[in-house]
């Protein structure tokens, strides 16, 4: 039988021992949040700092951590950040002309990874060894197996505060060259604060939510409302990308039992989980829990075949059209696509799906609309106009699928904020969509 243990003290260093495997020119992937070495990608910068790299890149998701390639202009050339979400710390660096930003769907980023990219190295953080000798990817799948199809060489860092899943993907220490021990506290979300608007909007989209439906709820105030709102109901399922603190909620109070899901019966699905300390804590060995891959998890054809799939998402603004932009203030990045459109699209081939789309009516102290004739110049769609399907302010709900342009800005002018409605109609009716 093969040491694992001698195996493992055999590749075993320290971060900056490890960063002296990088090379100039080097292309380093790494996948979302807690999933990424923070100790091991500091020491990688601090060696572009020392100028003793050029031309690295950094792909990231999510960046919870405060990379310098992310914060500081100066280090453009030596190493470089290339972000698939455009979040955290990247924002700066992709709004200031010193990061990059891929768009794409999530789920179809391994797919575009598998297609384009080769990494000198993926690097990971991981829960601590089993006895057979793996590592568990702990909170992320995401796209780490196409990561790994196409890196030359992995590197791991062992954090004994990751969680250990039992359902996602592994990496064996015969598989990695060089292993780092980093114990950390794993970075945690800002709880959102839950306003009588959030509020509001949580339960009128509950009340649309059946008992036994699937839910995927995304980041913020509404989904988490949303969430709180559902625990009165019963035998729900969940089929997500991201596993938030109100999932764990609705677990532990018996609303989600995922009794009624047509595929997964009795587990939870998502990609990734990324909150407080006690989603970390519910992961941990939990066989309820499958952390599987992007491709699947985010795909229509996948999610569709749960019914009564619920999707609930966020946008910045929406125009008369019902086109939804969720990513951009103007031309300015906020976050990327991400899987936006994968549950739109999914919720709605369910059989008794429906997707949400909700936010609160005005921005900047009520100044701003929300609801807009056109979208801001620049402002990037997410989900186009043929997609989207209901539209939640707290003034109420428009369905918009399969309604015409009058229909469409006539329900969504009914629940703009009071303010702008005079306006919106004398902008619809100008533009002949009020007839």
């Amino acid at each position: 039988m093969a040491d694992y243990k001698a195996m493992y003290q055999q590749k075993l260093g320290t971060a900056a021992e490890a960063a002296q495997l990088v090379e100039s020119g080097w292309v380093i992937g790494s996948d979302a949040g807690s999933a990424q070495p923070d100790g091991f990608l500091m020491a990688v910068s601090a060696r572009a700092q020392a100028g003793e790299l050029e031309g690295v890149k950094v792909h990231t998701m999510l960046d919870s951590y405060p990379y310098p390639f992310y914060a500081d202009e100066s280090l453009f050339g030596k190493i470089m950040g290339v972000s698939w979400f455009s979040s955290g710390g990247a924002r700066k660096a992709v709004n200031g002309g010193f990061g990059d930003l891929i768009p794409a769907y999530y789920r179809d980023m391994p797919k575009a990874i598998r297609a384009n990219y080769d990494y000198d190295a993926y690097v990971v953080s991981v829960s601590p060894m089993d006895s057979h000798g793996y590592f568990s990817l702990a909170t992320t799948s995401s796209f780490s197996e196409a990561m790994i199809d196409k890196a030359a060489r992995i590197i791991v860092e062992v954090n004994d505060q990751q969680p250990r899943a039992l359902c996602n993907t592994q990496i064996h220490v015969s598989q990695v060259v060089a292993i780092v021990e980093n114990s950390h506290p794993l970075p945690v979300l800002k709880p959102p604060v839950i306003d009588d608007v959030s509020r509001r909007i949580g339960e009128l989209i509950a009340e649309q939510i059946p008992d036994g439906a699937c839910i995927q709820l995304g980041i913020g105030a509404i989904p988490d409302a949303t969430g709180m709102a559902l625990k009165t109901k019963k035998d729900l399922g969940i089929h997500t990308e991201m596993f938030t603190d109100s999932m764990v909620e609705l677990l532990e109070c018996g609303a989600v039992n995922n009794s009624k899901k047509q595929i997964h019966r009795g587990k939870t699905v998502t990609t990734f989980a990324f909150g407080s300390q006690r989603i970390y804590d519910f992961i941990n060995d939990n066989p309820c829990m499958e952390i599987l891959p992007v491709d699947y998890v985010n795909d229509p054809n996948v999610i569709c075949q749960n019914d009564n799939m619920i999707s609930i998402n966020a946008a910045l603004e929406v125009d008369l059209f019902g086109q939804v932009c969720a990513e951009s203030v103007g031309t300015k990045h906020m976050s990327g696509t991400g899987g936006q459109v994968d549950y739109v699209r999914g919720a709605c081939q369910s059989k008794g799906g429906k997707s949400f789309i909700a936010f609160a009516s005005t921005a900047k102290g009520g100044t701003i609309s929300k609801i807009k004739s056109i979208l801001t110049p620049g402002a990037i769609v997410t989900t186009s106009k043929n997609d989207v399907d209901y539209i939640v302010t707290e003034y109420g709900m428009a369905h918009l699928r399969g309604e015409s342009l009058g229909s469409r800005a006539r329900q969504l002018i009914a629940i703009a904020h009071p303010d702008f409605r005079d306006e919106l109609t004398f902008e619809a009716k100008k533009r002949g969509m009020l007839i």
